[in-house]
């Protein structure tokens, strides 16, 4: 039988345009994006069954609704790629969730890690893929790739070059939960 997968998304979808060309379509059951973003339409043309659940006002009726509709989809494995919410401590501890971020975890945790790693003087971050827990970008790390922080990098420049690793490091650590690696 294969194994299920559900991606979490928020944004543009570059993490999840790789992931749809690089791992087999019949593991891929659906995307779930909180903002009507461009990701939608980068599922719908994948293939990829999408679903929109805007947050409006009620976090914890929001946070039931996901977690419904996320257990219709029976996942074997949820993975966050670029999805800017915290999932709650049911969601985390019921499904097995992993997440990229752009940093060497535990450096520069949060939102804003390009730019942190910047205005903290590092020489190098990177891109991690960890399991989530219940704290911010505070799992335990699966993979890391390190990025070095070239003189003149700007937040985007260097975000760029990081979301490049991350794209690749997202698939390859998806690949090894297929192969029962991860």
């Amino acid at each position: 039988m294969s194994k299920r997968i559900v991606l979490l998304a928020s944004g543009s979808g570059s993490l999840a345009a790789a992931i749809f060309t690089s791992v087999p379509r019949e593991h891929l059951v659906a995307l779930i994006s909180d903002k009507d973003a461009p990701v939608l339409d980068r599922a719908r043309e994948a293939g990829v069954k999408e679903y929109y659940l805007p947050l409006q006002g009620d976090r914890e009726k929001w946070n039931t609704e996901l977690f419904n509709l996320v257990e219709s989809l029976r996942p074997d494995l949820v993975v966050s790629v670029g999805f800017m919410r915290i999932l709650d401590k049911r969601f985390v501890s019921h499904f097995k969730v992993m997440n990229t971020h752009p940093a060497l975890l535990p450096a520069f945790p949060g939102a804003h890690a390009v730019r942190d790693a910047l205005a903290a003087g590092a020489t190098q971050t990177g891109s991690t893929v960890h399991w989530v827990d219940e704290g911010v970008d505070t799992g335990p790390i699966i993979k890391q790739v390190v990025v070095p922080v070239l003189r003149g990098d700007t937040e985007e420049s260097l975000h760029e070059r990081i979301k490049s690793v991350e794209r690749e490091l997202i698939v390859e650590t998806i690949h090894g939960f297929l192969e029962s690696k991860v």
